[in-house]
């Protein structure tokens, strides 16, 4: 009886055994390729600028080509589910304001200003924005290496920083500023969508949290902008659905079934390629310099942000 049974749960170990690393690989794969797509973002956006739209426009037309997406991921992962509270509809409102909205907008202002490289070191900072925010709003601790982690990591930023508007000036400052405050709203959609995550389920939550997000965005072009604004060159409609498709759709879904191979500790280290990504591309597509000031500074925040996530662990 004892051999019988061992010989019929042996190849169900065996299969499971040889799965484990096609299900860490197809992981590290989903997770590099979301985090490359993401980064993508910026690149896109600075090609859209060079024929003259400005951020009100262009995010309308990201988050216009990319509604049907995200109302169809909301739709599909509320099937068979309870419906939604005046309480959770608040909670959705809220999070697709700061989350998706204002943080999505700030961001394509920010770029207008200062390049892509940097905009990406900033927002690379965001684990330590909600960890600054937990210490305000619920008095969390934070440990001597998160510290060290941090000041690493803003040390590079300031380094290509104070190098940029040396270049561009004070238009530099302005830019920077509107990113990182990007980074501020999007480390408070992370640090309230805690309790809804848990209630809805992630992609259930980015689902609805981005298609209000986009409505929030086509409201914003209808009432700042004449109708006529939407007259833009042929490029920025296609480099419009490139970004809501490759860059925004593409890299949640990949990055959230990366999270469920590998779990988001791994993911989320995976994703340091993402900066790397952006200053490549921004050298090969943009034309924008790679000077040592540039490396430097990056080779710090990825650095700093490691040790930081390393401390975070412990």
């Amino acid at each position: 009886m004892s051999n019988r049974s061992e010989s019929k749960t042996l190849p169900a170990q065996e299969q499971r055994a040889q799965t484990a690393p096609k299900s860490i690989a197809t992981g590290l794969l989903l997770a590099t390729f979301g985090a490359i797509a993401f980064s993508g973002k910026a690149i896109i956006v600075k090609l859209a600028y060079r024929y003259g739209v400005d951020a009100v426009t262009l995010i309308m037309y990201r988050m216009l080509f990319a509604l049907p997406i995200f109302a169809v991921m909301a739709w599909w992962a509320s099937r068979g589910k309870a419906a939604l509270t005046r309480k959770d509809w608040l909670g959705v409102l809220w999070l697709g304001f700061t989350g998706y909205y204002l943080a999505s907008f700030l961001d394509f202002a920010g770029l207008a200003y200062i390049s892509a490289s940097l905009e990406r070191l900033i927002l690379y900072l965001n684990p330590t924005l909600v960890l600054l925010l937990g210490l305000v709003l619920y008095r969390r601790r934070i440990s001597a290496p998160q510290i060290m982690g941090m000041a690493i990591s803003y040390s590079g930023v300031v380094l290509v920083f104070g190098h940029e508007i040396t270049l561009l000036g004070p238009d530099a400052a302005w830019g920077a500023l509107l990113v990182f405050l990007s980074a501020v709203s999007y480390a408070l959609y992370l640090v309230y969508s805690g309790e809804m995550v848990k209630r809805l389920g992630a992609l259930r939550l980015v689902g609805l949290a981005t298609t209000v997000a986009c409505l929030f965005c086509l409201l914003q072009f209808v009432l700042l902008r004449p109708l006529s604004a939407a007259a833009v060159a042929p490029e920025v409609i296609w480099l419009s659905v490139l970004n809501a498709t490759l860059c925004t759709a593409a890299p949640v879904l990949m990055v959230m079934m990366a999270i469920e191979r590998i779990g988001a500790s791994l993911a989320a280290q995976t994703g340091m390629v993402g900066p790397m990504s952006t200053i490549l591309m921004g050298v090969l597509i943009l034309g924008e310099p790679f000077t040592a000031w540039v490396a430097a500074g990056t080779v710090l925040v990825i650095a700093g942000i490691f040790v930081f996530s390393r401390a975070g662990k412990a």
